[in-house]
C-alpha cells in the first residue's frame, strides 16, 4: 500500500510564521514528486502539526491532495491526543481524497493498551481509507506492544500499516511474527535494517533534503539488489542521525535554509538550532558534498 519511500514533509511558513506558505508548499512537493518520492506524509511531527490550528491542518491536507495529482500518495497526518480531534481530522482527510491517514499514539494521556485498541478502532470504524498506525514512544510517552498491533490489524480491515519509530529492530520482528501488517521505518537510520526483517519502506525526514537517495535505497532492497542497498544505507547514514543533532524538525528545516530550499522558518516553543549545532550540522552536510547556498 505505501512501499518504498514516504517523505515527512515540512511545513513551511511565511517570514514571521503567521501562516503557512503555500507557494513554497508546491515547490517542496514538486521537489518529491521529480526525484521519484511514493509518498507524501503532510501534518506529521515534521510537519510542525502540533504548531498549526486545526484549520491550518486540514488547510494543508486538501491543498497537499491538489497539489499532488494523484503522482503520488498522500497520507494525512491526523493524529492528536484526543480521540474526537483525530476523528475529526481523518474523517476530514478522507472526504479531502487523501489516500491514507497517519495516526499517533495519543500523546500526554499515556493510554493503556486497552484505550490504545479502542482509539485506533473508532477511527478505523469512521472512515473507509488506509490507517497507517505511529507508534513513537519518545513524543507520546508510552509504547504500542506488538500485540496490540497484531489485534488492530486483525480487527480493523482497513489498519494497514504502521510507521514504527521507537528505534527497535526486535519491535519490528515481533510484529512480524504475530501479524502481516505493512511495516515502515520511522528512523531513518534503521531503514534498511527494519526492511531487512519485514519493513517495506520509510517515513522519512532526510527526504525532505535527500529525496532521491531515499527512494533509491528504498527501490534497491525492494527489488532485490541488497549490495545496493547497502550501499546507500551507509551513505546516507551520517546524515540520516545528523537530522536529530537537535530536536526534529528544527534540524531538518535548518539544513533546508542552508541548502536554499526554504528559509527555515519555525514555529514556537521551536526556534533556531543553537550555533553549536549549526555547526555540526553544517560539517556533515559539506562532508556530505550537499551544495550549500548559505
Amino acid at each position: 500500500m505505501f512501499a518504498g519511500s514516504n517523505v515527512a514533509l515540512v511545513t513551511p511558513f511565511t517570514k514571521d510564521a503567521s501562516a503557512v506558505d503555500f507557494d513554497k508548499l508546491t515547490e517542496l512537493i514538486e521537489l518529491q514528486i521529480a526525484a521519484g518520492t511514493n509518498g507524501i506524509v503532510p501534518c506529521g511531527c515534521t510537519g510542525e502539526a502540533a504548531t498549526l490550528s486545526h484549520d491550518e491542518q486540514q488547510e494543508v491536507i486538501a491543498f497537499t491532495v491538489k497539489a499532488v495529482k494523484g503522482r503520488a500518495k498522500v497520507i494525512a497526518g491526523a493524529g492528536s491526543n484526543n480521540t474526537a480531534e483525530s476523528l475529526r481530522l481523518s474523517t476530514f482527510a478522507a472526504k479531502a481524497g487523501a489516500d491514507g491517514v497517519l495516526v499517533i499514539t495519543p500523546y500526554y494521556n499515556k493510554p493503556m493498551p486497552e484505550g490504545q485498541f479502542r482509539h485506533y478502532q473508532a477511527i478505523a470504524d469512521a472512515i473507509d481509507i488506509p490507517v497507517m498506525l505511529y507508534n513513537v514512544p519518545g513524543r507520546t510517552g508510552t509504547k504500542m506492544t506488538p500485540e496490540t498491533i497484531a489485534r488492530l490489524y486483525k480487527t480493523c480491515k482497513n489498519i494497514t500499516t504502521i510507521k514504527e519509530a521507537c528505534g527497535s529492530v526486535d519491535q519490528v520482528s515481533s510484529i512480524r511474527q504475530l501479524c502481516e501488517i505493512e511495516i515502515l521505518s520511522g528512523d531513518d537510520s534503521l531503514t534498511l535494517p527494519m526492511m531487512s526483517v519485514g519493513g517495506v519502506g520509510v517515513v522519512s525526514v532526510a527526504a525532505n533534503i535527500i529525496p532521491k537517495e531515499i527512494v533509491a535505497l528504498t527501490s534497491a532492497w525492494l527489488n532485490g539488489n541488497l549490495a545496493e542497498a547497502q550501499r546507500l544505507h551507509y551513505q546516507v547514514l551520517p546524515l540520516c542521525k545528523a537530522m536529530f543533532i537537535e530536536t526534529n524538525p528544527i534540524t531538518v528545516k535548518t539544513a533546508m535554509k542552508l541548502m536554499g530550499l526554504y528559509s527555515g522558518v519555525l514555529r514556537m516553543p521551536l526556534c533556531e538550532m543553537t550555533p553549536a549545532g549549526e555547526a555540526a550540522l553544517r560539517e556533515v552536510l559539506v562532508a556530505y558534498g550537499l551544495p550549500l547556498k548559505s
